[in-house]
């Protein structure tokens, strides 16, 4: 409910200030949705409801927004089993008016780590309604369809069971029959054999026929309008959005002593998208849409935007004429409401600077004027009792007699501290301060850091409401933002205040139970891993600790080739004053590293270059740096420059040795000496990845078969190892090789490295892959050369100058087996153009090999495995072996 502020009121003599303050109460929460409830059921039972019509406004939803971790998914939870039943609904929630027997309440967690797809979800509604024991002929014929279409050979069963629905719903198994009869009447009405079931196919048709005639044998389907119009559409996902309608529509046919009323709870809606990808928010909205017999209550971080006209397009009903309950102006909290969306707990950054615009008022218009608003609102992390203070410091400066300014809240609150430190015991005290040095911490870690003995303390510190817990991180507490700031920067006037001995002494504990968690980790868990080295950067950072264990972490972070990205200070480590420490050139380092793939390698190397110049790292970092240089080196075409720094880390016979001695085998093979690079291979073993140099040695051969060969013995050692970013590269260069030669293999193949590579970081593989896909289609598809020329663009973006060659060298390929002789010299001589430094010169030998034309004079010669006729030869055979398959295509 939204009041009078009085200590607002009486600190001020000017009487045209309006203060108000909003309180919220898990107790009106429940109230707005069993009022919603209420008001839903009044609307659908009325004899003028249609559920078929799709221009009404609809007010079938109720959002709850906030910041993370203030419990909305505890209170989705919590309303999903008051409804259910009553046992589970506190004592202190009424009875909502609609009998729990006639609700059918399912919570849908939509969090990334859910997995929740839009299948998926689309099935857990269809499942919640399954309790009624009554088939939903129109949704289930249109869902059989799809499913047919797009899980061939997979019983719907069978996915439930993997998926865990079947344990999760008493009544999924029930689901299957229920189909199933919806399809046998269809079928029996229309006179088919069997059922309609595995095809659709021909069934779908006879049905559609009978649907759109309105014969009497398909009477009980003949009233959903729009049926015969979504069985007759592709079923791809597209079609599926739509299905929901359907099943509205069959609920609206129950007779009303055996219906009920679905209320579907749509949890962590922010992890739909991002505001700028409403792609899966569009296909939720129209589930919302189209069941308007259904009640929606969404929890997220954010208010739904759907009532803003400015998103037409984005989104399929938006405005205020399609959603009036969502309009911002029609938000109230506390008991009657009038509007459908309730901010709870902490505020986002943009309704606490409405809330600073409504606490303080003169004439209608905000007091605090909107730059003043604006920091307060970035400095406050959505708490409440921030936006207090500010509101109380506001009104101080304004009794001081001047205008307060944007720079009077670059402040810290020791009420902050004092307020949360007032009812915690000593020991309690001692934790907070302790994993305050942490943006994560568990309870075993916050026990060492705090250097106690036993974990009490931190276990009740965990029960308190400014702890947030993100149970799906590698530590699942953290300590609200603006409390942690305050508790590490403002000025603490507590008895037991710490001293800046005693922080120091504090961080050393910290940095040594972050390497203790890393060096237990025994199933070297990357997640571990990367928590672990990015809190440890930044107390060696803050703390000028010695590095320490951070090298060691920091050669396990590259040595596992997967490059996510570092949360790391960059920016503190590269200001004005440049890099001043060892940690900060680590910092750099590691940040350069992994950004490459994101960045142009000429940025790499002038940030590596710089950290070199530093002379801050001890010497097996400076190999780290310098191996990384050289590869970047290698990627801009910098040969010389490469090689002289690879053998300056194989020369130093370091952790990285290894590497730079594949490094030097890649430059043999680049100049086009490729039995030195299988000399070299020999020699490398796993650490140098022997199998994977072969391969990239014998596809250049045209030897599919050996390369083929290589890449499986190389990924399957690296699946051995646990290298997943290996497995991923060597897997995509293993796609690369089956497409010459294999194109329906090739598909399963890319299907695997879009898999693998999905969860990681590596741009070089990732176009290793695109090109692969340009392979497989050579000569089949039109619009090879404009894929290619795309991905040029990208390729000249990253500065990876290898990738550029490579897709000249697949567009001759294409070229050559279509025969498209003017295409393929405009080809060649741009390869020519690519290669002139010498670097991968051969691929133009290549292009004439494909295209069985003679080599000019003037063309630089590799040296051949097997020599120049039979490596002609094996190419030549490539490309008639790829015409063969076009002609049979055709």
């Amino acid at each position: 409910m939204a009041g009078r502020d009085l200590r607002t009121l009486f600190s001020s003599n000017d009487r045209s200030i309006a203060a108000s303050e909003a309180f919220t109460n898990r107790q009106a929460q429940w109230q707005a949705v069993t009022a919603g409830l209420a008001a839903h059921i009044r609307h659908v039972t009325r004899a003028d409801f249609d559920v078929e019509d799709l221009e009404a406004p609809r007010r079938n939803m109720l959002v709850f927004h906030g910041v993370g971790g203030i419990g909305k998914s505890t209170l989705s939870r919590k309303i999903e089993a008051s409804l259910t039943s009553s046992e589970h609904r506190p004592v202190q929630w009424e009875s909502p008016s609609h009998p729990e027997d006639r609700t059918l309440p399912v919570r849908i967690d939509l969090a990334r780590a859910a997995g929740m797809d839009f299948e998926r979800l689309i099935l857990t509604i269809r499942l919640a309604v399954a309790p009624l024991g009554r088939p939903m002929p129109a949704f289930d014929l249109a869902l059989r369809r799809y499913w047919e279409h797009n899980h061939p050979g997979e019983p719907i069963e069978d996915y439930l069971r993997r998926g865990g629905l079947l344990s999760r719903f008493s009544a999924a198994a029930a689901l299957p029959q229920q189909m199933q009869s919806a399809l046998s009447d269809v079928a029996q009405a229309l006179l088919l054999p069997g059922t309609v079931g595995g095809a659709l196919g021909h069934g779908a048709g006879a049905l559609i026929k009978a649907l759109r005639e309105r014969r009497q044998s398909v009477r009980a389907l003949a009233g959903c309008s729009r049926l015969a119009d979504l069985l007759e559409a592709e079923p791809d996902l597209e079609a599926l959005s739509f299905y929901p309608h359907l099943l509205a529509w069959d609920l609206a046919q129950l007779p009303a002593g055996k219906s009920a009323l679905p209320v579907i709870l749509l949890d962590t809606f922010e992890d739909t998208g991002d505001r700028t990808n409403r792609d899966f928010e569009r296909l939720l909205q129209r589930i919302v849409w189209l069941m308007p017999n259904a009640f929606f209550v969404v929890t997220g971080r954010n208010r739904l935007q759907w009532a803003e006209a400015s998103l037409e397009g984005q989104l399929d009903w938006t405005g205020s004429n399609a959603w009036p309950g969502l309009v911002p102006e029609a938000t109230h909290v506390g008991s009657g409401v009038s509007g459908h969306q309730i901010l709870i707990g902490d505020f986002s950054s943009e309704d606490c600077e409405d809330y600073l615009a409504r606490r303080l008022s003169r004439d209608g218009q905000p007091l605090i004027d909107e730059p003043v608003r604006r920091i307060i609102a970035e400095r406050s992390h959505g708490l409440p009792l921030y936006l207090d203070l500010s509101v109380m410091r506001y009104l101080e400066l304004r009794r001081g007699g001047r205008q307060p300014q944007v720079t009077d809240f670059d402040h810290d609150f020791p009420a902050l501290i004092t307020r949360t430190l007032s009812d915690l015991t000593p020991e309690e005290r001692h934790v907070l301060r302790s994993v305050s040095l942490f943006s994560a911490f568990s309870v075993p870690l916050a026990t060492q850091a705090a250097g106690m003995q036993h974990d009490a303390p931190a276990l009740r510190l965990t029960e308190r409401p400014f702890i947030r817990e993100s149970p799906s991180g590698v530590w699942p507490f953290h300590v609200h933002d603006l409390i942690r700031a305050a508790i590490r920067t403002a000025d603490d006037v507590s008895d037991d205040r710490w001293s800046d001995q005693d922080w120091q002494r504090a961080a050393q504990r910290a940095f040594h139970a972050l390497e203790s968690r890393w060096r237990q980790d025994l199933r070297r868990d990357r997640a571990v891993l990367v928590g672990c080295l990015q809190q440890g950067l930044l107390l060696a950072r803050d703390f000028h600790l010695d590095l320490g264990w951070l090298a060691d972490a920091a050669f396990q972070y590259v040595g596992d080739s997967i490059w996510e990205p570092l949360a790391l200070p960059a920016a503190d480590a590269t200001s004005s004053d440049g890099l001043q420490t060892a940690v900060d050139a680590l910092v750099e380092s590691l940040s350069a590293i992994a950004r490459r793939q994101h960045e142009h390698r000429e940025r790499t190397a002038s940030r590596l270059t710089a950290v070199l110049a530093s002379q801050l790292l001890p010497d097996d970092l400076v190999e780290m740096a310098t191996y990384y240089l050289a590869k970047a080196q290698r990627d801009l075409g910098l040969t010389d420059d490469s090689r002289r720094s690879m053998q300056r880390v194989a020369s130093a016979d370091g952790r990285l040795a290894s590497a730079a001695r594949r490094g030097l085998a890649h430059l043999s093979r680049l100049s086009g000496d490729f039995p030195a690079a299988v000399e070299a291979a020999g020699r490398l073993g796993w650490k140098g990845r022997h199998h994977r140099v072969l391969g990239d040695v014998w596809w250049v051969q045209g030897d599919m078969e050996r390369a083929t060969a290589a890449y499986l013995a190389a990924r399957s050692e690296a699946e051995e190892h646990g290298a997943a970013g290996e497995t991923a590269m060597v897997q995509a260069h293993l796609a690369f090789t089956v497409s010459f030669v294999d194109p329906d293999r090739a598909d399963e193949e890319l299907d695997l490295a879009a898999r693998l590579l999905s969860r990681l970081s590596l741009r070089s593989s990732e176009m290793t892959a695109r090109i692969a896909a340009l392979v497989r289609d050579a000569g089949f598809a039109a619009d090879v050369p404009d894929r290619a020329a795309v991905l040029l663009a990208e390729v000249g973006v990253s500065g990876i100058s290898y990738a550029a060659a490579k897709l000249k060298l697949v567009l001759c390929f294409h070229h050559a087996i279509l025969g498209a002789q003017d295409d393929l010299t405009t080809a060649i001589t741009r390869l020519r153009e690519l290669t002139q430094s010498g670097d991968y010169a051969y691929y133009v030998e290549i292009a004439h090999f494909m295209a069985g034309l003679p080599l000019p004079e003037e063309t630089a010669r590799a040296r051949w495995i097997d020599g120049e006729r039979q490596t002609r030869e094996r190419w030549r055979c490539l490309v008639e072996s790829r015409r063969n398959r076009l002609g049979t295509a055709r």
